[in-house]
This record gives structure tokens, sequence and C-alpha cells, in this order.
């Protein structure tokens, strides 16, 4: 058993936090707003502190998952951040969807003062942090990795060590990158078949069976065809991490042209009032069309 931290308890990061205690793991907390981690207290066991510094220290290995590269700076570089605390040796886990440059940056920083560092970005949303079924995208060096992993699989159910600090990242990215452009496919063929006059649901149940299946029409065409968007990752999550691709393609060269046209459809999705809804509320979009003509 280890002793670790666990900095930020959003959606994501508390049922993780919590996976890693019920696991047996002694576990360190911080969150920004305090009674989040109080809340946490109520359901796991582990100590709470008031800064990320402190909830490092004694710390073998840190995990973080906060919202963007200021926050993430903010609780491992600041002056009361976790690289303050943490200890030569041990090790930073970062499962913040970030930039590969804010990850470059900071594991520089960590190198300097004999910390590892390994940027591990997750897909699978609040369901799969709750369920512990994350997949998890590693970047770093294979000894910090094979370090980290007994931990990480106790909420992840696929983890892999993609390359050098800032793969995971990357990986991410092209994660963001299919889901924008299967999410809209989707919600154009909803949308097309309530237009064609069909029984959507029939649609669905006969088109599911072949080439067109994909988990968001498994998971995602019920609620999309009664209006429901309350079921996962948020437009405006989705915004922020479609902004890191698109700068990241301007840099590599890469054509994204679905990716932004889909993150402009995300924008009309926010001017709807749907800044909160999960990412099918494209089909939102397609329904309230006309209002942008």
């Amino acid at each position: 058993m280890a002793t670790v931290a666990f900095l930020g308890l959003g959606v994501m990061g508390y049922p993780m936090a919590g996976f890693l205690a019920r696991a047996g793991h002694t576990v360190r907390i911080y969150n920004r707003t305090a009674s989040r981690a109080e809340q946490w207290l109520q359901d796991y066991t582990g100590e709470a502190f008031a800064t990320p510094a402190a909830a490092a220290s004694g710390a073998e290995i840190v995990f973080a998952c906060v919202g963007n590269d200021n926050d993430l700076r903010e609780v491992v570089a600041g002056e009361q951040g976790a690289f303050a605390g943490m200890a030569s040796g041990s090790l930073f886990v970062d499962h913040t969807t970030a930039s590969a440059d804010v990850a470059r940056e900071l594991a520089a920083l960590g190198r300097d003062k004999g910390i590892g560092f390994l940027d591990a970005p997750v897909s699978g949303g609040q369901a799969g942090a709750e369920n512990g079924a994350l997949t998890v995208m590693v970047g770093g060096d294979e000894p910090d990795y094979q370090r980290a992993l007994p931990l990480i699989d106790c909420y992840a159910r696929a983890v892999n060590l993609l390359g050098p600090v800032g793969s995971g990242q990357l990986c991410k990215m092209v994660n963001q990158i299919c889901i924008a452009g299967v999410v809209q496919g989707l919600a154009e063929g909803l949308h097309f078949a309530r237009a064609a006059g069909l029984d959507a649901e029939q649609v669905i149940g006969v088109i599911s069976k072949g080439a067109a299946q994909s988990w968001q029409m498994e998971n995602r065409y019920k609620t999309m065809l009664a209006g429901e968007y309350e079921h996962g990752f948020a437009v405006d999550w989705m915004r922020k991490d479609l902004a890191i691709v698109l700068n990241e393609a301007q840099r590599n060269g890469a054509l994204l042209p679905v990716t932004a046209l889909v993150d402009q459809f995300y924008s009309e999705v926010q001017a709807l009032g749907g800044s909160r809804w999960d990412t099918s509320s494209l089909f939102a979009r397609l329904m309230n069309v006309r209002s942008f003509d």
C-alpha cells in the first residue's frame, strides 16, 4: 500500500481518489473548494489539507485532475503547489486534459527537483470514473509508468504508455477529434430520420447492428431523442479540449476541417444556453437550426 495525494475532486477526481482509498492506499486530498473535500471524507477514508503542497508532503505519488493548463500550473508549480511539498524520488501523475506543452513544461520543472512526471489524461466520462472503468493514455518514462500502473489500475480498465511526456495529451486530442465527428454524425442521422418520417428508434435498432455502430449510438441516442442532455461531458469542457486540439494542429500542420466545424457548432449550442449540456446536445442545435439561418 502506498501513501498518495490526490489534487482536484471534481466529477472525475472524486471517484478516482475514492477507488484509491477503497484499495487500501493512504490518500491525502486537496480541493480548491474545501466543502467538496469534506464531502469526500464522509464517503471515503483519508485526510484533507489546505494546500497542494501540504497534501503532497510525504506522498510517494501525487495525482491531479483539475480544469486546464492554468489550474494545473497553480496546483503544481505555485508557491503552495505540489512540487513545493514533494520529495526527490516521488512521482507526479497528471490526469487533467491539458496541452502537451504544459506537460513538457512541468515535467522539466519536476526533473530539476528529482520528481518524475506522467501526463495521463483519461477517457470514459463521469460514468467511467464512477465505475472504475476509465481509459488512461500515458506519456512519460517506462519506469515511472510501471511504478504508477498498479495504482492507476484501481480506477481504469485500460492503461497504455504512448511515448515520452506529452504523448498522453496528444493521444487524448485524437480521442476528442474522433468523438466530435461521431457525435455530429449521429446527431445528423437522427435529425434526418425524423425529417424523413422514420421511427428513429427503429432505425437505430437496425443500423446499430452494422457498420454505423458506435459507443455514442449505443449510449446516447435515446437521451438525444428525448432531448435530455445531462448525461456526460459538458459542452464547455469539450470546447476547451477542442481549442487545445486546434492549437496543436496549427503547430503540427494537421488538417482538421470537421473538428473545426463541430467546434463552431458547439459554440451555437452554448448560445442556446447549453454550456453545461453534454456533448450529445449537437442534436439540440439541429432541432433549433433555423435560429442560426
